[in-house]
């Protein structure tokens, strides 16, 4: 608590500046279109990074995705991923996301990983004639000015308990929503199940546009197939018994999709967010299995990226996530 208390007075103060103009936004000479959360861990950020760009391409823009690259071998360094038509990058080099969104947007998005977003957007844009930015995960990084500065929210836990890290998991007080133009409450269950969520939003930031994303399965793809690019193979396993495994900020978020979609889920291993993955761990997953009597391992893109060269000897597939939006055209005429 004492430093939590701590955290939000320094969080606090550095808004304050920005606030009242002391510390500077920058402008990258392009739409810029923010995505962030309030909460640390998984909030459905990266399949929205994606599902932006992708729009965006779909009209014609020349689209940058901005990261940091969370977990990469060199994070002071400036590394472009993807040149939006080769992967330029390893995982390790640049970072679970950048990869996984590279892998997913070859032939529509530039990705770059760099804590400085601004410089390395400023690159970008003379390099490549970027017309559109995405930024990712840059609701706190205030430095680069945005045009649409959107929130995840995930709608089983909200607000992180309530506390500031590392008491709890906000990142900044709720009421600081209020910055917000566009909140998307990402679930798993249809909105009825959040009208209170809705309303209690309403009130903190009275001016935001709220949409929600459902969080669909909607193929189970081999591994052998995705590490190679081929995402559009698979099919649904719900006749069979799985056991899945992963490396998430909210991994309990990724067993309850699995059963709410209907698989078998016999058993579930979780590990560290951005786990680095090495034999022993596939050795110790396949024995899990095992005892359970499941068939089929099932993991996320975002770890799939990191279990090249691995050996598996039971069948292991990477889910594919799919936002389907309640009001899809409203959302895409935002953008």
């Amino acid at each position: 608590m004492p430093l939590s208390w701590i955290y939000s007075k320094i969080i606090g103060a550095r808004n304050l500046l920005y606030n009242r103009g002391i510390f500077d936004s920058f402008d990258l000479g392009a739409r810029t279109i923010s995505i962030g959360n309030i909460t640390a861990g998984g909030t459905g950020k990266t399949p929205l990074v994606a599902y932006i760009a992708e729009i965006l391409a779909g009209r014609g823009e020349i689209v940058c995705i901005l990261t940091r690259g969370y977990g990469r071998q060199n994070p002071k360094e400036r590394v472009l991923v993807s040149d939006g038509q080769r992967i330029l990058a390893k995982p390790r080099e640049a970072g679970d996301e950048p990869f996984e969104l590279s892998q997913k947007l070859l032939g529509k998005a530039i990705v770059i990983a760099d804590a400085d977003r601004f410089g390395s957007g400023e690159w970008a844009k003379r390099r490549f004639g970027v017309t559109a930015f995405v930024l990712d995960d840059a609701f706190q990084h205030r430095k680069v000015k945005r045009d649409i500065d959107i929130v995840c929210i995930d709608a089983t836990d909200p607000f992180g308990g309530g506390m500031m890290l590392p008491a709890g998991r906000l990142r900044e007080p709720s009421e600081n929503l209020q910055r917000a133009n566009v909140i998307v409450l990402m679930a798993e269950q249809p909105i009825p199940y959040h009208l209170g969520l809705r309303r209690d939003i309403q009130d903190i930031a009275p001016d935001a546009f709220i949409f929600e994303a459902l969080r669909s399965i909607r193929r189970c793809i081999p591994l052998e197939d995705f590490l190679v690019g081929q995402t559009e193979t698979g099919d649904r396993i719900l006749s069979e018994k799985v056991f899945g495994f992963c490396g998430l900020g909210n991994p309990a978020n990724f067993r309850g999709n699995l059963v709410r979609e209907g698989f078998q889920v016999s058993g579930m291993k979780a590990y560290g967010d951005h786990h680095r993955y090495n034999q022993q761990d596939i050795v110790d997953i396949e024995k899990a299995a095992t005892e359970v009597k499941a068939v089929a391992l099932l993991t996320t893109a975002k770890d799939a990226v990191k279990l090249g060269g691995l050996k598996f000897t039971i069948p292991c597939y990477v889910v594919a996530i799919e936002l389907v939006f309640e009001n899809p055209d409203g959302f895409a005429a935002m953008i």
